[in-house]
């Protein structure tokens, strides 16, 4: 389906890709990124990516480290990342990936478990953050910053600024060590909704083949264009936005920040975007807004080219007949969803969604406005990629079919169960945690429930752990509820609860903005402290909430809830770094407030 990518069989390895990439187009361009000094984008060949790689190469090798050593990278996306990837898995070295958001006692407790010696981070305004790494971490050895942060007190002599380091390696050897493909490559620790990450070891030959088969789901050209903005800390956006593009010889540029994203979409004008729900969910939360400050006649226009294109979409798909409405497709396409497209630079071919599951509601309108959007699913353990939707044969509601080279069968309680070369060796240090979910024939068993429909495409059903049993017996899977709660801008997070409770109840973060016009139209004071906590105030917010919950079952309503303006994020430790809701520590945090939802019941 794509032309002349890497074969995995001659690159052995993701060090191996490199190589096969450089000697197959070295002028051709690699990445780009914007230049904050010059206030312009920078292009790399794959030439000038070598020679950075080797420049690094020396200065690990002077580090005195070994095959097998751990070194820990926690910068945001950038050419230099993937300089230290691959100049650390050349030498045999393991990568261990942090999130530039993630907490300072969280990333010295991945450094210590996995006993990473070296740290590379950005530097400039991480001062503080790397600080106390160093200060907690009881296994570190050396950071080495980007830029020279702006302020050096509390440095320990084990920093050093990359170029200076750099320039005192030059010269020095570098050792040809054989890399295979059965060597651990990285330690990808999970986000971890509850408890501590785990650290799931991921070969060579585990994230090469997942890149390989994920270049056979669609239609890649040799000059597509993908933008990155994913942390490369996601295993999703590693092997996707990264590994996948250079097996396919792709042009990679990197956004400047999610800030910034709406602008680098017009600038860069992508073909291939590898994103998470919540960036559509945003996307479509601003074009609801637009469309309530325009009236009635906009939304009816946006509605109809909705209904149209989808139509247009599901005939194309061959799940519908023709239908004389369609005829209205190229004026309505004219008139609204070229808008939008251009919103996404306009040339946009595939935009994979992954990481969570993605409401069939938004994915129907950004769809029918011509937006090709492919659900996929998949986990670390598995890097990532199991399964997604094809160009083909693509129904947004499923995650699609296994990938090639992928098998996945349903387990007992309908778990997804997959098995391939793509899954992990196991967990870092954890052969507990290990054998409790790879059985002895192989299969990795994902805790998701999942059904098969006949034409083979997968849908997730729920989350074994997240499963709601209300005290009659009734199972609730909360996802869809809160997806679909989540369409209404007014509530921002929401939190289903009510295990072993008669009945189900919610926690929600509302949208500061919604709420000082919700408040705004019913003449009430959003800034008073009381005005959340006024019971009448709080039945009018449970009815607008359960009008969203019209299609679920009567036990599956929410009666009661408790809404708040603090969101849930990853610095209040509530959220992931994937920006996953962590339930347990939300119910903890909440506990008191839980507890009166229910208290005289």
């Amino acid at each position: 389906m794509t032309l002349n990518p890497i074969n995995p069989d001659r690159a052995q390895t993701l060090s191996g890709l490199f190589r096969e990439r450089l000697a197959a187009t070295p002028d051709k361009t690699a990445y780009r990124q914007f230049d904050a000094e010059t206030e312009s984008w920078e292009s790399l060949t794959w030439r000038a990516i070598a020679h950075e790689v080797e420049r690094w190469q020396a200065a690990l090798t002077r580090e005195n480290l070994s095959p097998g050593d751990r070194v820990a990278v926690m910068l945001k996306n950038c050419a230099e990342w993937v300089i230290f990837d691959q100049a650390a898995l050349g030498l045999g070295l393991v990568t261990v990936p942090l999130y530039l958001d993630d907490r300072p006692d969280n990333a010295a407790w991945i450094i210590d478990n996995a006993g990473a010696r070296l740290l590379l981070v950005e530097g400039r305004f991480q001062h503080r953050k790397v600080a106390e790494i160093v200060a907690t971490s009881q296994k570190l050895e050396r950071v080495i910053s980007l830029l020279p942060p702006e302020k050096l007190t509390d440095w320990s002599p084990q920093f050093a600024v990359a170029e200076d380091w750099l320039k005192a390696a030059e010269g020095t050897p570098i050792p040809k060590r054989r890399v295979a493909a059965d060597m651990l490559a990285s330690i990808v620790y999970t986000s971890g909704t509850t408890g501590k990450p785990k650290g799931v070891m991921l070969t060579h030959d585990n994230m090469l083949w997942n890149a390989w088969y994920s270049s056979r789901c669609a239609d890649f050209g040799p000059d597509e264009v993908f933008l990155s903005f994913l942390p490369l800390s996601h295993t999703l956006e590693r092997t996707a936005g990264y590994y996948l593009p250079m097996l396919l010889g792709s042009e990679v540029v990197y956004a400047r920040s999610i800030a910034l994203l709406a602008q680098d979409l017009q600038t860069i004008r992508p073909t291939v975007l590898v994103s998470v729900p919540r960036i559509y969910e945003r996307v479509y939360g601003r074009i609801q807004d637009t469309l309530e400050k325009k009236g009635g006649l906009a939304q009816t226009l946006f509605d109809t080219a909705v209904d149209v294109g989808w139509h247009q979409f599901e005939y194309e798909q061959g799940r519908a007949s023709w239908h004389p409405k369609l005829l209205s497709w190229p004026l309505l396409k004219k008139l609204v969803a070229d808008g939008v497209a251009e919103k996404l630079g306009g040339r946009l071919k595939i935009a994979i969604s992954g990481g969570a599951a993605l409401s069939p509601d938004i994915a129907r309108v950004f769809i029918g406005l011509g937006v090709p959007i492919f659900q996929g699913y998949g986990l670390t353990e598995t890097s990532p990629v199991v399964s997604v939707n094809r160009p083909d044969a693509n129904i947004p509601a499923s995650i699609g079919k296994p990938a090639e080279g992928v098998e996945v069968r349903i387990g007992e309680h309908d778990e997804l169960l997959t098995r391939s070369r793509c899954v992990m060796r196991g967990y870092w240090d954890n052969p507990e945690a290990t054998a409790a979910v790879i059985d002895g024939a192989g299969w990795f068993h994902s805790g998701d429930q999942a059904r098969m429909d006949e034409r083979g495409h997968l849908y997730i059903i729920g989350r074994i752990k997240d499963i709601i049993v209300l005290n009659n017996g009734e199972k609730v899977p909360p996802g869809d509820m809160e997806a679909a709660i989540k369409l209404d801008p007014l509530f921002e997070q929401i939190m289903i609860i009510g295990e072993g409770k008669p009945y189900l109840a919610a926690l929600a973060v509302l949208n500061a903005e919604h709420w000082q016009s919700w408040c705004a139209e019913h003449n009430l004071n959003a800034s008073a402290p009381d005005t959340l906590t006024d019971s009448r105030v709080n039945k009018m917010l449970v009815a607008r909430l359960t009008a969203r919950l019209k299609a679920f079952p009567g036990y599956a309503q929410v009666r009661r809830l408790y809404a708040t303006l603090e969101p849930w994020s990853v610095e209040n430790g509530l959220l992931t770094p994937t920006l996953k809701m962590k339930r347990a520590q939300i119910l903890s945090r909440y506990a008191k407030e839980a507890d009166t939802l229910f208290s005289d019941f």
